[in-house]
C-alpha cells in the first residue's frame, strides 16, 4: 500500500476473527489459521478500520494519541497497512461503496 492512497479501508470480516483481550487484539487469519497479536499504538488503528477509515485519518489518530508529528504518524500507517494488505485482510470499505451513487 506504498504510495498515495484513497478511499477508505476496513478490515476484511472474511479474512479474520479477533477478540480484544486487555489491552491487546487477538487475531485469528482464517486463511492460515495464524494467530496474531495487535497492540500498541496498531491498537487504535485496527479499532478504526473495524469501521472504515482513510489513511489520513489513522495517521490523525496516532498524532493525537501519541503526541507525535504527523510525518511520523504517516510513516507508522503505511507500515501498518502494508502488514496488513500483504496478509490480505483489508479491502474497500463497504460504507464507502453505500455512499456512491454509481456503485
Amino acid at each position: 500500500m506504498t504510495g498515495p492512497r484513497r478511499g477508505r479501508l476496513e478490515l476484511d470480516t472474511n479474512a479474520v476473527v479477533w477478540r480484544e483481550v486487555d489491552e491487546e487484539i487477538i487475531v485469528l487469519e482464517l486463511s492460515t489459521a495464524v494467530y496474531l497479536t495487535v497492540n500498541g499504538s496498531a491498537r487504535p488503528l485496527w479499532l478504526r478500520l473495524t469501521h472504515g477509515a482513510t489513511a489520513d485519518e489513522l495517521a490523525s489518530v496516532l498524532v493525537e494519541e501519541y503526541a507525535i508529528t504527523l510525518e511520523r504518524a504517516a510513516a507508522d500507517v503505511d507500515a501498518f497497512l502494508d502488514a496488513l494488505a500483504a496478509r490480505s485482510l483489508l479491502r474497500a470499505s463497504e460504507s464507502e461503496a453505500r455512499l456512491d451513487p454509481a456503485g
